[in-house]
């Protein structure tokens, strides 16, 4: 494996794609102190809401350094109405008036996706957290993206915290628009170790592995985080649960809203620890200094019906295949290591 490690290569990979880091933003001020809007990177978060996705917007919402020109919703870990409303009381509740937009309730093949949570029937600990006082707005999250894309060319980056339905058919409807998106970031893959959907596959790839294959095929870069960069000391403990709980009425619903999969881990044999993904993966667009190593690779999302359904292979740019042909594009940086000790404090300390 030919990894870019932290300062050389990768600072110069990292400055290149994500600009400056984040400052944290004082409520009340965001607007006010809109930091001159146009020195600010400008991002979709494309979000099928759960209690992790809530995290990311959150944290998302507390950087200065960033201008949320939308959400965007798509069917996944909840049904989009839910998945709706959980956007919009996350972003209600981190002090952000970011617009929410309406997207994918089916896949990329015009069926039905079902929704399935670990995070309780509302995506959200069931609570009783969600109640926004917004709503969405009446545009086509397809067509907003496409819009702002449009409006905004080679500057926008798309935060893909789900399945990449709404991803793919934008591709799909406008497809010379969407070259002109800066970069995709995902949370998508298992990376280089095991899935959670099967042995191989991680579900956000799972829920829509053809969309998957569209965007990774589609030739803008895609930064991809895995399930193995939020695994080991990357997860929530129950002590810092009770942290969260303690530092304030956010941290508060941050840590309510993962009661029911916390309860999922304890059934299940991992008491006292709990992947948040979606938050991390959110962490290493912010955060150019939590990245530590990053690998130049070609994607391939197998899309073949059996047991290596939804599988995304990684070959490694610098590595030789004795078979395998090297003649690789290689679309995708992937994210190798991060400092994953320093996680869940970055995230304390984005919102205290």
């Amino acid at each position: 494996m030919k990894a870019l490690k932290h300062p050389t290569l990768l600072a110069l990979l990292l400055s290149l794609l994500m600009g400056t880091g984040c400052q944290a933003q004082v409520l009340g001020e965001a607007q006010a102190a809109s930091s001159d809007a146009s020195s600010r990177r400008k991002v979709i978060i494309d979000t099928d809401t759960g209690a992790d996705d809530a995290a990311a917007l959150i944290l998302a919402a507390r950087c200065a350094d960033i201008d949320i020109l939308g959400v965007t919703v798509l069917v996944g870990n909840v049904d989009l109405e839910k998945g709706t409303q959980n956007a919009l009381m996350a972003l209600e509740t981190a002090g952000s008036s970011a617009p929410v937009y309406k997207g994918a309730s089916e896949n990329y093949s015009g069926e039905p996706i079902q929704a399935f949570s670990v995070f309780g029937e509302d995506g959200m600990g069931d609570a009783g957290l969600i109640h926004p006082s917004g709503k969405a707005e009446d545009e086509d999250a397809v067509d907003f993206i496409l819009e702002t894309v449009e409006a905004y060319p080679d500057e926008v980056e798309l935060i893909v915290l789900g399945p990449a339905t709404n991803i793919a058919k934008a591709i799909e409807r406008a497809p010379e628009t969407m070259r002109k998106v800066r970069m995709i970031w995902s949370m998508g893959s298992a990376g280089l170790g095991p899935g959670n959907a099967s042995p191989v596959a991680e579900f956000n790839v799972y829920a829509d592995p053809y969309a998957y294959k569209t965007m990774l095929d589609f030739g803008v870069p895609v930064t991809v985080v895995g399930l193995d960069m939020c695994n080991g000391k990357a997860q929530w403990t129950d002590e810092q649960f009770d942290a969260l709980s303690s530092l304030n009425d956010t941290g508060r619903f941050v840590a309510d809203s993962f009661q029911k999969i916390r309860g999922f881990y304890a059934i299940n044999g991992s008491a006292g620890s709990v992947m948040n993904c979606d938050t991390l993966a959110m962490t290493c667009a912010l955060y150019p200094d939590f990245v530590k190593s990053v690998s130049r690779c070609h994607g391939s999302c197998i899309t073949d019906p059996g047991e290596t359904f939804a599988q995304v292979i990684f070959y490694q740019e610098g590595f030789i295949y004795d078979v395998v042909s090297n003649d690789f594009d290689y679309n995708v940086t992937l994210i190798t290591e991060v400092e994953k000790e320093n996680y869940f404090n970055l995230f304390l300390s984005a919102i205290a």
